[in-house]
């Protein structure tokens, strides 16, 4: 039996030619960095169908092959897609002491 296989590759920029007349414009996604090396990475499990064990797996993965790349696991409170005021108390954690963020949905 022979299988098709179909794929849909979705781009992060936007295209902002198809607002609409004095629509905002979507935020840009956050700059690449340069290196990981000597960074602190935010591994955020937002309580959503496995993703703490996803991120176990990310840690145990750095520590592994990036030694020099720290991680902080942290939970999201709350329900995985709204925000509240834990919430915005960790990103302003990540603000602070990251300089990046995996933010995991699992499923």
């Amino acid at each position: 039996m022979a299988y098709e296989i179909r794929l849909s590759v979705l781009s992060p920029v936007a295209e902002s030619q198809n607002l609409a007349a004095g629509a905002e414009a979507p935020l840009a996604m956050a700059g690449r960095l340069e290196t990981l090396e000597n960074k602190t990475i935010y591994l955020v499990d937002t309580g959503f169908g496995g993703s703490a064990y996803f991120m176990v797996e990310l840690q145990k993965w750095f520590a592994r092959h990036m030694p020099s790349v720290t991680t902080v696991r942290k939970r999201k409170s709350g329900h995985p897609f709204m925000e509240d005021e834990a919430s915005e108390l960790l990103w302003n954690e990540i603000r602070e002491k990251g300089d990046a963020v995996i933010l995991g949905v699992a499923g």
